[in-house]
């Protein structure tokens, strides 16, 4: 396993995609409500976000282990930096859309809402694969799935309200 385990790979959890899924859905709202965002500017403020979010994580869990009397050395840094790497990788796929949405000449509006689009499906999918993981039956993970699409036409909702 590498350090830093994709979420659909074996000991990674589904959780973190999850978590930095919903992140990257928000910063896309975000940024489209303050205007509209060059491409270059939203890809790094996903990345940015993701990372930033991903060291908070990395250290709350450290001082958590530090309040339960447990060792917070250089071991516990690597797997907790390890654990919580799902949070920033979530943000590639929205990052990507971006790109994409460049390649295929869409406007920045048009590619905004790519950029969502993608990080509500994989929130979703990454809700899925979770429940799929803890041996849930197939009408807990119908469930899982459609909590998670919920949260995902939230924010869409609020895209919608905010920049029309």
């Amino acid at each position: 396993m590498s350090r830093f385990p994709l979420p659909g790979r074996p000991g990674a959890d589904c959780a973190g995609a999850v978590y930095g899924s919903l992140l990257a859905a928000s910063v896309v709202v975000t940024a489209g409500s303050v205007g509209g965002y060059p491409r270059l500017r939203l890809v790094l403020l996903l990345a940015v976000t993701g990372l930033v979010f991903w060291a908070a994580h990395v250290y709350a869990r450290l001082v958590g282990e530090r309040a339960a009397g447990r060792d917070a050395g250089r071991r516990a840094l690597r797997t907790a930096a390890a654990h919580e790497w799902p949070i920033v990788q979530a943000a590639a796929l929205p990052a990507a859309a971006v790109a994409v949405g460049a390649l295929l000449g869409l406007d920045t509006r048009a590619t905004g809402w790519l950029a969502l689009g993608t990080a509500v499906a994989q929130q979703v999918g990454w809700a899925t694969v979770g429940a799929a993981r803890t041996g849930a039956t197939r009408p807990r993970m119908l469930a899982e799935a459609l909590v998670h699409l919920a949260l995902g036409l939230v924010l869409v909702s609020v895209k919608a309200v905010v920049t029309h």
